[in-house]
C-alpha cells in the first residue's frame, strides 16, 4: 500500500504540472475572439519592439524561439488561431526574442550548455562503444568505472539544461510577456488572470522536465549504489 502511495505521489509530481499545463492551454484555445492570429500577433510585437532580424513563422516543431537563427516558431494549434492561448503563447515566445536582444545572461548560458550537452552526449556514445572493447583487450576493470562516470555525466547534463531553463522561462512569462500584454490594448482586462494562468502553464512544462530529469538521475544513482 505504501509503495502504491509513493508511486502515485511520484507520478503526480512528474506528470501533474504537464497535464495541468496542457489543460489550461487547451481550455483557453477553444474560443476565438481576437482580430488576429497568434502568428500575426507575434509578428506585430516583433515589429513594435524593433526586434530586427527575427523571423516569425509556423513551426511543426512546436512553439519555440531559436537564438542562433533568430527564428520564432509557433505550432499550428496556436499560430493559426485567434484564441487567448494563441495570443499569450505568442507573447511568451516574443519575450524570448526580447531576452536575446537584451543579451539576457541565463538565455546565453542555456545556449552554451545545450551545445556542451550535445557534445557530451556524442562523446558518451563513443565511450560506450570503445571502452568495453578496450576493457576486454587490456583486461582492465577500470574501464567499467570510466563507463559509469560517463553515464553519470550524460544523465546530469540534461538536468542542468532544464534547471537553467527554469529562470529563463519564468523571466519570459512574468517579467516580459505579462508586462507586454498589460502595456497595450491587446487583451481585455478581465482576461488578465487567465493570461497569468497560461503563462504559468508555459513555465510549468519546463518544471515538469526538470523534475523528470532529477528523478532519472536519482533513480540511476540508487541503482549504481546497489
Amino acid at each position: 500500500m505504501h509503495l502504491l502511495v509513493i508511486a502515485l505521489l511520484i507520478l503526480s509530481i512528474l506528470y501533474g504540472p504537464q497535464l495541468w499545463a496542457r489543460h489550461i492551454l487547451a481550455r483557453y484555445n477553444e474560443k476565438e475572439y481576437f482580430s488576429g492570429t497568434g502568428l500575426e500577433f507575434a509578428r506585430m510585437l516583433v515589429g513594435k519592439l524593433n526586434l530586427r532580424g527575427v523571423q516569425v513563422d509556423v513551426s511543426l516543431s512546436g512553439d519555440h524561439y531559436d537564438p542562433a537563427e533568430k527564428r520564432l516558431g509557433l505550432g499550428p494549434s496556436f499560430a493559426n488561431r485567434r484564441s487567448l492561448s494563441a495570443v499569450v503563447v505568442a507573447s511568451h515566445e516574443v519575450a524570448h526574442a526580447l531576452q536575446d536582444a537584451k543579451a539576457y545572461p541565463p538565455l546565453s548560458a542555456r545556449g552554451r550548455l545545450i551545445k556542451l550537452s550535445e557534445a557530451v552526449e556524442r562523446a558518451g556514445y563513443l565511450v560506450f562503444i570503445i571502452f568495453p572493447l578496450m576493457g576486454v583487450v587490456l583486461r582492465a576493470p577500470v574501464m567499467g568505472a570510466f563507463m559509469l562516470v560517463g553515464a553519470g555525466v550524460i544523465l546530469i547534463m540534461p538536468l542542468l539544461v532544464h534547471l537553467i531553463t527554469l529562470p529563463v522561462e519564468l523571466d519570459a512569462s512574468f517579467n516580459r510577456a505579462l508586462p507586454l500584454l498589460m502595456s497595450g490594448p491587446y487583451i481585455p482586462e478581465e482576461d488578465l488572470p487567465a493570461a497569468r494562468k497560461i503563462l504559468t502553464a508555459c513555465a510549468l512544462t519546463y518544471v515538469a522536465s526538470a523534475l523528470a530529469g532529477f528523478f532519472n538521475v536519482w533513480r540511476w544513482a540508487r541503482m549504481l549504489r546497489k
